[in-house]
């Protein structure tokens, strides 16, 4: 076996360029990972050439060979492996970056719709919570006004009542305080279906009117008789010719106590009041089946199939009271009722007949 020493070439892998130019500092003169790699594997393989040169191995050249490859190459596995892992090392720690900042920002985006939800709530909240009522007459009929809706109360509404409970005398303001109140009374009765009012109340009946859209029934007895000379009468007859001109059926049924009130007075009333376009009828309670003439023979008058208008008399045949009830049960009683006496009473023609019989003594009732 020889030990001679093989020469190595000045110009080894191992042995540095003494002449060769300086590697620019940076990332430019970083060497690749792969160069690098295979330049670990080359190493390795010719180290294993001159240690089994130094030992003289006899097995001849292509085992030294065979065994610097396999060195080699095995360097470059095990380096390819290492770096394998730092990469899967690296996307683990990137993807767990990525997945905190993504959670930290779902987070604060969520945790400021909350506090945004709260925030529309809670102004919602105040909007809609009504302020106190204040203490003071004026103030709570003020207050009152303003809590309208605005399709309730014009705005030119509204201006005439805060100038006139600010303006003026003290008398007036005090007049329209007390107005005022007394109105905000009824509408509060309103949302119960009633109200009523002492005495006869001819604002009501005329509102009524001028507010109906379909049907106007009403029952008029001998209360009424001195009614239909008065001034109300005629702004209540013209107010229900405008109701007929937009189409609204007007039917009135005279109810009389006895025969003696058929006379030409009546019979003048209502032809003038056909001249207007009101349908009329009379019945005479007395000459009604039995079952019609129980039941109630006060006046009342139904608008539109909603809202019964009331008057009550006293033992004197006074009107003491107006009532308003818009109770569903109690209108549709007040309805069968009408419509009953109605089918039982005469018409103008009949009523025309029977006056001219009476006058001669001419028609006889079975007692």
């Amino acid at each position: 076996m020889s030990t001679t020493q093989s020469p190595q070439s000045p110009q080894s892998p191992r042995s540095p360029r003494p002449d060769g130019p300086a590697r620019p500092a940076g990332r430019a003169g970083r060497t690749p990972p792969r160069l690098r790699r295979a330049g670990t594997g080359l190493a390795l393989a010719a180290l294993v050439l001159a240690v089994a040169a130094v030992l003289d191995v006899d097995d001849g050249p292509l085992l030294k060979i065979v065994l610097a490859v396999v060195c080699g190459t095995a360097a470059l596995v095990v380096q390819h492996l290492a770096g394998l892992s730092r990469q899967l090392a690296d996307q683990a720690r990137v993807s767990r970056e990525t997945r905190v900042a993504v959670d930290g920002t779902v987070t604060a985006v969520r945790e400021s719709l909350e506090r945004h939800a709260a925030d529309l709530r809670g102004a919602a909240d105040k909007r809609a919570a009504p302020p106190a009522p204040p203490e003071g007459p004026v103030e709570a009929v003020a207050y009152r006004v303003e809590r309208a809706t605005p399709d309730s109360i014009p705005e030119q509404s509204r201006r005439a009542i805060a100038e006139v409970l600010t303006t003026g005398p003290d008398i007036l303001q005090t007049f329209a305080r007390a107005e005022l109140e007394r109105v905000v009374r009824h509408m509060a009765d309103l949302n119960n279906l009633t109200a009523e009012c002492a005495g006869e109340n001819h604002d009501w009946m005329l509102s009524l009117t001028h507010s109906t859209e379909r049907s106007i029934f009403a029952t008029s007895t001998s209360v009424d008789r001195e009614f239909w000379n008065s001034e109300p009468a005629s702004r209540y007859l013209q107010a229900q010719r405008e109701a007929i001109e937009r189409g609204v059926v007007v039917q009135r049924l005279f109810l009389l106590e006895s025969a003696e009130m058929l006379d030409d007075k009546l019979l003048r009333l209502c032809e003038e009041q056909e001249l207007l376009g009101i349908e009329l009828r009379a019945a005479v309670m007395q000459e009604l089946p039995p079952h019609l003439q129980r039941g109630t023979t006060s006046d009342f008058i139904l608008y539109d199939e909603g809202v019964s208008f009331e008057i009550e008399q006293d033992l004197r045949d006074v009107n003491v009271k107006t009532r308003l009830i818009a109770r569903p049960d109690h209108v549709e009683q007040r309805l069968r009722r009408f419509r009953e006496l109605w089918e039982a009473g005469m018409n103008l023609r009949d009523l025309e007949t029977r006056v001219d019989d009476e006058e001669d003594g001419a028609w006889m009732v079975d007692v």
